[in-house]
């Protein structure tokens, strides 16, 4: 994506030229690069050659490989009840988001009337579900889902009236 050769730096014609460049002047010796405004797609593996002219150096001691992951956080959730909340009868409200890299972990809550937090197996973490049975009065209220990986945090709330 990126070359010096003969004292002039050339950058290739990808999705990156404008955003790309070497972080220092090359005489200092480090050539380090920045990639500005990252995307997902900037995800992936990039490899570093260094090759100077009349330098004997071994085959392969010239090469640097660096794996880069760019971290996307949540997309804000969608909150959705799933049932009848009827006294007695069972609902599943689930929690998604249509994007976050590392995938989003889900943790609900209920926060009124008192605060309430679901651990498995009512809780699954990954899907965002949150499976309640036998209903009654008693747990209707403002029910929370967090979701959350590395690069951040979002929520949405459902209210559940039994």
């Amino acid at each position: 994506i990126l070359t010096y050769l003969d004292g002039v730096v050339k950058v290739e014609e990808t999705e990156l030229k404008p955003r790309v460049g070497f972080l220092y002047p090359i005489l200092t010796h480090n050539i380090s690069i920045f990639i500005n405004a990252t995307r997902e797609n900037d995800s992936g593996q990039y490899m570093c050659t260094v090759n100077v002219v009349d330098d004997v150096t071994s085959t392969g001691k010239n090469v640097g490989v660096i794996n880069l992951t760019v971290l996307v956080p949540p997309a804000v959730p969608t909150c959705q009840l799933h049932g009848d909340p009827a006294v007695g009868a069972n609902v599943t409200l689930s929690c998604t988001s249509k994007k976050g890299k590392p995938p989003p972990i889900y943790q609900w809550q209920r926060t009124t009337p008192t605060p309430q937090f679901y651990f498995p197996p009512v809780l699954d973490q990954a899907k965002g579900t949150l499976k309640l049975n036998n209903l009654s009065m008693d747990m209707s209220g403002l029910y929370v889902c967090v979701a959350e990986n590395r690069a951040g945090l979002v929520e949405c709330s459902i209210t559940l009236e039994v």
